[in-house]
């Protein structure tokens, strides 16, 4: 049984408009510059980038309160390519997460359990290179 589902809708793919259906989020698509297009809206990379980023700094704080660590704060930075893949393409990422309230070592350890938790990890993990990389403070 899910705990939580979404839905969201697209018309026009990269070049379109997408929203959730309760409306909270309205999204107008552009093909970045970078890619030939116009550029001025938000494109997928970006959502995916954004989700993946927020998603892993929950899992970080939840695995800290499960540990009962010191985690003071923390940040995550994903940065997410569009990579050529054959005939096709595919995606990379980075994931920079910054502590506080850590020494390193304990902050390489609470990254490591949770991108074994996080639900993006999990859902690419294996077809989607993901490196990370901790900063304590």
């Amino acid at each position: 049984m899910a705990l939580y589902t979404t839905q969201a809708h697209v018309t026009g793919g990269r070049a379109g408009h997408g929203e959730t259906s309760d409306g909270l989020l309205k999204v107008d698509l552009a093909m970045p510059k970078e890619l030939g297009g116009p550029g001025g809206a938000t494109n997928p990379e970006q959502l995916f980038a954004i989700g993946y980023a927020a998603c892993f700094e929950s899992a970080i704080r939840f695995v800290a309160r499960k540990q009962k660590l010191s985690l003071t704060d923390a940040g995550v930075t994903s940065t997410v390519s569009l990579l050529p893949n054959g005939e096709g393409f595919k995606l990379g990422v980075a994931l920079a997460a910054e502590t506080k309230g850590l020494d390193q070592a304990a902050a390489e350890a609470l990254v490591s359990e949770a991108h074994k938790i996080c639900p993006y990890s999990n859902a690419i993990r294996g077809n989607v290179d993901v490196a990370l990389s901790v900063k304590a403070a």
